[in-house]
């Protein structure tokens, strides 16, 4: 007999192990309580790093469907937060490596004086920011953008995720000291592109709401009924 879908008040919701457990045993409503739980923060992660919001989408998409495949082996060490997240990365630096050896990929200068001018948003992302702030939005993403990747990165986990430092190290498989480092840096060459004070919460950047959360669950829990 099939076990209920999850409900708000339930006390297994915000057990990962058990949530994992559950997708495990080909639960469904368990499938799509966790991807619609992480689907903001890990889009906005792939946002961050592949500065397209179609390609953010496509490797959401594919990150749930491996992590659905493979959940057998998260074992709870980490959060199930971090597990998705270090898959997402290895996705999405797959994705740059298979793009860079075919010669599309655009190189992130190291001195980011050499990026002050650039403006990278692409012309196909859907214009759906709010009006009222969606100028402002544009402009702090664009110059998060220009961030070389491994500070990009950083100040996505630390300052719009609110990753603790040991978590963020966790994920990127490098020390805290070089996190705290990065994160700095990162703060630093904002301020400077920037130009002027701009008091923006960070965390209204990358919305993936209404209907591209339900297209990338609705997506996914497709591809994985024509596995089971």
């Amino acid at each position: 007999m099939a076990r209920e879908a999850l409900a708000p008040g339930d006390p297994d919701e915000n057990t990962d192990i058990v949530l994992a457990q559950r997708i495990a045993a080909g639960d469904m409503a368990a499938l799509e309580l966790m991807m619609r739980r992480h689907n903001r923060r890990l889009y906005r992660l792939a946002r961050a790093i592949l500065r397209n919001d179609a390609e953010a989408e496509e490797v959401l998409q594919d990150t749930y469907f491996a992590a659905y495949r493979g959940i057998n082996h998260f074992r709870g060490d980490a959060s199930l937060f971090t597990w998705l997240s270090r898959m997402l990365l290895n996705e999405c630096f797959a994705r740059q490596r298979k793009t860079q050896r075919r010669g599309r990929l655009f190189s992130v200068a190291d001195n980011i004086e050499n990026e002050t001018h650039a403006m990278l948003i692409n012309d196909s992302n859907p214009p759906y920011h709010e009006a009222t702030r969606g100028q402002l939005r544009a402009l702090l993403e664009a110059r998060l953008d220009q961030l070389p990747e491994s500070f990009r990165i950083v100040f996505v986990l630390r300052s719009v995720e609110e990753m603790s430092v040991e978590e963020t190290a966790l994920c990127l498989g490098i020390p805290e000291a070089t996190v705290r480092s990065r994160h700095h840096r990162a703060n630093a060459m904002l301020r400077k592109l920037l130009a002027r004070d701009l008091d923006l919460s960070a965390r209204d950047m990358f919305e993936f709401d209404g209907d591209n959360c339900d297209r990338t669950v609705a997506t996914v829990l497709q591809r994985v009924k024509l596995v089971q």
